[in-house]
C-alpha cells in the first residue's frame, strides 16, 4: 500500500495556496493516506503581496525555467474554474512610454525644490530580456487614459497582437484558489504563525506555531513533508534560506479605463516636488526621472506601483505591515502629471506589502523551488515580483515532488535549493 504523508503548508500567500490546490489535484492524492494542512500566521490568506500585487502575467517574465509552464496554467484554471468573473483573468495589452513633464503641466501640481533628493529605485519588474522584447510603436489609440501632450515615445511589449501578457485580480485569485483547495480536502489554519521546524538529519519530525487567537503554543507531530513557502518570512522560518523582503507601496483607483499594462520613464522638472511634501516643508525631493508602473485591472480598478524600499524591517506578520502614506502621495502625484483621468479618479486603498527576495552574495537569485538537505523538508519562496504569474506552476511542481519525487512539468533543477546549500 502507499505510505501515509502528513504534510504542512507554511505560508497562506499564493505559493501556499497554489501549492495545497495542486497537491488535492494530484492523481496520487488520497484523503484516506494523506493530510495537508496550511498554517498562516496572519487572520486571512492573501494577507500580504498575494493580496496586494498588481497580478501581472507575462510569457514574457522570469525565471523562463517556469514561467512557460505556469503561464499555461493560468489559462487552464480560469477556464476550469470560471477564472474571467471569479478572479479577473483576461489577456491584455502592455508597453512601455517615455513622459517628459514640462512646469507647466505642472502649474498647480508642485512646488520649487531647492535640492535633490535621494535617487530612484527600480522595482525588479522586467529583466534584460523582456526589455529587449520592447518594440517602437505608435501610441494606441485606446490608450486614451495617458496624456498624449506628454508621450515622447510607446514601445509594445512582444509582437502586435501576440498573446503574451494577461492579469488577474490577486486577491481574488489567491482567496478562490484557497478556497478550491479546502474543497479538496486541504486543512487551512489562520492567525496559526509558525515559530520553530522540528527536523534532525534524517528528516521532519513537526512544526510548532503560536495560535494567535489564544496565545497557546502548538504542535503538530508525526510528519513527512514540510514545505515552506512563507514568502518574505521563509527567512525568519528557514534562515540558511537567504529569503529576506523588499517593502514596495502601491494605490488602487476606482476607475474603469482600457485594458493596459503601462511601464513609464517619466522625465519631471528639475524643481518638481508632490505638492502634499511642499505642504509637510520638504524640499529636498526631486528625483530627476521615475518609472512607476500602472495596470488597468478587472472590476472597475487601475493598479499603480511605485520604487521600492527597506526604511522599515519586515514585521513579525503580514497584518503588521507599516503604510507609509507619503510614499503612496508620491505615486499617485506622478501619475498626475501624465494622466488627467487617474488625476480625477478616486483613490480606494493605499498599501504596502514586502516582495520576497532571495539573496545571495549580495544579489537577487531568483525562486527557491523543491528539496533541500533535510529529507522531506522543501522550499518554494523567493518569487519577488512574479509570485502571482508563477504561483501556478510552482504549486504544480511542488505536487510533483512530493508525489512523484521529481518535478515532471518542467526542468527547475536551476531553482534546486540545495544548490545554495538549503
Amino acid at each position: 500500500m502507499e505510505a501515509k504523508r502528513n504534510i504542512v503548508i507554511v505560508g497562506g500567500g499564493i505559493i501556499g495556496s497554489t501549492t495545497a490546490y495542486y497537491l488535492t489535484r494530484h492523481p496520487k492524492f488520497n484523503p484516506a493516506l494523506h493530510t495537508i494542512t496550511l498554517l498562516e500566521a496572519a487572520p486571512s490568506v492573501a494577507a500580504g503581496a498575494s493580496g496586494k500585487a498588481g497580478g501581472l502575467l507575462g510569457l514574457w517574465a522570469y525565471p523562463a525555467s517556469l514561467v512557460p509552464l505556469s503561464y499555461r496554467l493560468h489559462a487552464e484554471l480560469a477556464a476550469e474554474h470560471g477564472g474571467a468573473n471569479r478572479w479577473g483573468y483576461r489577456k491584455i495589452k502592455c508597453g512601455s512610454i517615455e513622459a517628459v513633464v514640462t512646469k507647466r503641466k505642472l502649474s498647480n501640481l508642485q512646488k520649487p525644490v531647492d535640492e535633490n533628493g535621494k535617487a530612484w529605485e527600480k522595482l525588479p519588474k522586467q529583466d534584460q530580456a523582456a526589455k529587449g522584447l520592447l518594440q517602437d510603436e505608435e501610441l494606441p489609440a485606446d490608450l486614451d487614459w495617458i496624456d498624449r501632450e506628454v508621450v515622447r515615445g510607446w514601445a509594445e511589449m512582444g509582437s502586435p497582437g501576440a498573446s503574451d501578457t494577461a492579469q488577474v485580480h490577486p486577491y481574488h485569485f489567491t482567496t478562490s484558489i484557497a478556497e478550491l483547495a479546502q474543497q479538496g480536502g486541504a486543512i487551512f489554519k489562520t492567525n496559526a504563525k509558525v515559530t520553530r521546524l522540528i527536523t534532525s538529519k534524517t528528516g521532519v519530525e513537526g512544526v510548532e506555531y503560536l495560535d494567535r487567537t489564544t496565545d497557546e503554543i502548538c504542535k503538530i507531530s508525526d510528519l513527512t513533508d514540510i514545505i515552506v513557502a512563507a514568502g518574505p518570512w521563509t527567512g525568519r522560518v528557514l534562515p540558511r534560506s537567504k529569503v529576506e523582503g523588499l517593502r514596495a507601496h502601491s494605490v488602487v483607483y476606482e476607475v474603469d479605463v482600457t485594458p493596459y499594462a503601462v511601464f513609464t520613464d517619466i522625465e519631471l522638472p528639475s524643481d518638481f516636488v508632490p505638492e502634499h511634501r511642499a505642504k509637510m516643508g520638504q524640499k529636498r525631493f526631486h528625483k530627476g526621472r521615475v518609472d512607476p508602473e500602472i495596470y488597468a485591472r478587472p472590476f472597475g480598478e487601475a493598479y499603480a506601483c511605485g520604487e521600492p524600499d527597506s526604511a522599515v524591517p519586515l514585521p513579525e506578520t503580514a497584518d503588521q505591515v507599516q503604510v507609509e502614506e507619503a510614499y503612496c502621495d508620491d505615486i499617485i502625484s506622478y501619475f498626475a502629471t501624465v494622466s488627467p483621468v487617474l488625476a480625477a479618479a478616486p483613490v480606494k486603498a493605499k498599501q504596502a506589502c514586502y516582495l520576497p527576495r532571495h539573496i545571495r552574495f549580495g544579489q537577487e537569485s531568483g525562486p527557491l523551488i523543491g528539496p533541500t538537505a533535510t529529507p522531506g523538508l522543501w522550499v518554494a519562496a523567493g518569487h519577488t515580483c512574479w509570485g502571482i504569474q508563477n504561483g501556478p506552476g510552482t504549486g504544480k511542481l511542488m505536487s510533483e515532488y512530493i508525489f512523484d519525487g521529481e518535478a515532471k512539468s518542467a526542468n527547475v533543477s536551476n531553482l534546486d535549493p540545495r544548490k545554495f546549500k538549503v
